[in-house]
């Protein structure tokens, strides 16, 4: 079962730029590229490190403690993929993005 938690306003949501939110209090990093946008756990798989202010390069984003990469759009560590962080289904409804959290 999954509940669709509001995250933001669409508006405040710039494009490129990584968002923390915490939909029920969950740390959630939100994403926006183009008309997409990509939500994963706001923690590093290494050692827990916030993604937030981690740089983005396309589709990956670097953390800014140990340089891991990873893949937004599936949470994939790229230099070893049996490694992730979680993502989330996120949709935008309203002018709002709402991320699924499983309950």
């Amino acid at each position: 079962m999954e509940h669709a938690a509001e995250a933001i306003e669409l508006s405040k949501l710039a494009g490129g730029i990584p968002a923390a939110v915490f939909p029920l209090g969950l740390p959630v990093l939100l994403i926006r590229l183009g008309a997409e946008v990509f939500a994963l756990e706001n923690r590093c798989a290494h050692l827990g490190c916030p993604l937030a202010g981690g740089r983005l390069d396309g589709y990956l984003l670097q953390c800014p403690c140990h340089d891991w990469r990873f893949d937004i759009r599936d949470g994939r560590f790229i230099d070893a993929p049996e490694l992730a962080v979680k993502t989330y289904a996120a949709e935008i409804k309203d002018g709002k993005v709402f991320v699924r959290i499983p309950l």
